[in-house]
């Protein structure tokens, strides 16, 4: 049974609310989720355990003891590598071959709590942060449900993070400018930035002159040959898009919102 929903404070989405709406769950806004109003108004709900997902407060230790089970966190990381913002868009700058998703109980850390359930999902070249936001949506809820199951059943075990990588570390918040692609870059650095970014991504930036270009779609060209010139520079129209100068080789580009042509100099 769901008692009540809190969703992140000032949140102008409404998919949270239209959902306590239409199952007559209580809709909590806080502030400060770790207020000692706030404790008091969800203690009185006398929940078993609580369970967040993708919230934007960090819960301090009073009211991780609020419950005799705690809180459990869904993460789209593979825990203890990958805590903290904006996951699947690392992970693909980062050319990862697989990504996680990790169910743990919260501690006063951030993404350090002990493990309940984690599982890994291959990562190809013709998957971008699209695609992974799609897997994610789906089995960060199945993974979820599977963990609370285990609680359920007294079936669980808290496997500590350093026991799995004592070398874990976090991702930072992606913010305005850190869209524009540097053609200075080697070709698969770029391919790998730009689907970090597709829709409903930012979409990488590029520009010519003072007009900007925005870039949704790159294929790496495998066995594209090392080619003198100078980065960013447009070498040739293709059927879906352009040929540009990287560092070592070439990439093509498509999808493409602004005006160039061959022979432009990106930057």
């Amino acid at each position: 049974e769901i008692k009540f929903i809190i969703p992140r404070f000032n949140s102008n989405d409404n998919t949270l609310l239209n959902f306590s709406q239409k199952y007559k769950i209580d809709y909590i806004e806080l502030n400060d989720v770790n207020s000692e109003t706030s404790l008091k108004k969800l203690a009185n709900y006398s929940c078993d355990i609580f369970v967040s997902m993708s919230f934007n407060q960090i819960f301090r230790q009073k009211i991780i003891n609020l419950t005799p089970t705690g809180i459990i966190n869904c993460h789209a990381g593979k825990l203890p590598l990958y805590r903290g913002r904006n996951i699947l868009n690392w992970v693909l700058i980062s050319d990862e071959k697989e990504f996680g998703i990790t169910v743990h109980f919260i501690d006063e850390g951030i993404d350090t709590g002990d493990v309940i359930y984690q599982k890994t999902f291959s990562i190809s070249d013709s998957d971008n942060y699209n695609s992974l936001l799609k897997i994610a949506h789906i089995e960060c809820a199945k993974i979820l449900h599977k963990s609370l199951i285990k609680i359920v059943n007294d079936n669980y075990s808290r496997i500590n993070q350093d026991s799995i990588n004592p070398n874990g570390f976090y991702c930072g918040i992606r913010g305005k400018g850190d869209e524009i692609i540097n053609w200075n870059n080697k070709s698969r650095v770029i391919f790998n930035f730009i689907r970090a970014l597709v829709n409903p991504g930012p979409v990488a930036k590029t520009f010519h002159k003072k007009n900007e270009i925005s870039i949704n779609n790159s294929k790496f060209l495998k066995h594209a040959p090392k080619y003198i010139g100078t980065p960013g520079q447009v070498l040739s129209k293709t059927k879906n898009g352009f040929l540009i100068k990287t560092k070592d080789t070439f990439i093509e580009i498509s999808e493409i919102v602004g005006k160039i042509k061959v022979g432009d100099k990106l930057g």
